[in-house]
């Protein structure tokens, strides 16, 4: 066999690559059609459709809609961990959880709305909303080494969980997140540092008579 004739051989996918191909964009075209249309709005048929399979292609990778939708969470959540991991690799600590607002203000209109979708799908779904708990607690665990790292450089006295401090930075940042896709002029992208240095600086000094 000649050199030539190899080629083809190796671009050939295996039956586990090609399934797994196959089930990304099926993700795909559901993140697109459930952003696009909701949960409820949103059909099967028309999912598959815009992923360019058959709909028994898509019952050969998924139960039905609801799987569909839990998978897509789950899949959604790992990309903003690793996201968030990233983004927090190098750098002074703040400056890097200021940029976590920054990554998120892409231009991407269909995650937002994707978002939305989930977390109104996950509070009349008490299955949905563990995974949407799970997601979090892993978002938040991903924030606590550099939380710990600014705490220590802005002399935040011991007994200061900063698992705590975690989940109100990640509440401050999904906030600031929505406010900003509502009023880009008034939030801007330097606010969550503002307000980052503002809650590191406090956490040294407690009013009078209040424990730490």
């Amino acid at each position: 066999m000649n050199e030539s004739d190899a080629a083809p051989r190796r671009q050939r996918l295996t039956r586990a690559e090609a399934k797994a191909r196959t089930r990304d964009q099926l993700l795909d075209a559901a993140a697109r059609t459930f952003a696009r249309k909701g949960y409820a709005g949103a059909s099967v048929e028309e999912i598959a459709e815009s992923a360019g399979y058959s709909i028994g292609a898509l019952y050969s990778n998924f139960a039905g809609k609801e799987q569909l939708f839990l998978e897509l969470m789950a899949a959604r959540g790992e990309r903003r961990v690793t996201a968030v991991a990233e983004v927090l690799g190098t750098g002074d600590p703040v400056d890097a959880l200021a940029g976590l607002l920054e990554r998120a203000d892409g231009p991407d209109p269909d995650m937002v709305a994707l978002r939305a979708e989930f977390w109104l799908y996950a509070v009349r779904n008490p299955e949905a909303m563990q995974a949407l708990r799970v997601q979090q607690r892993q978002q938040a665990d991903a924030l606590i080494g550099v939380i710990s790292a600014a705490m220590e450089r802005w002399g935040t006295p011991p007994g200061v969980p900063p698992a705590e401090v975690a989940a109100v930075v990640l509440a401050m940042f999904q906030g600031l997140v929505r406010q900003r896709r509502i009023d880009p002029d008034r939030v801007s992208v330097d606010l969550f540092a503002q307000g980052l240095r503002w809650l590191f600086s406090g956490l040294g000094s407690a009013p009078p008579g209040v424990e730490r």
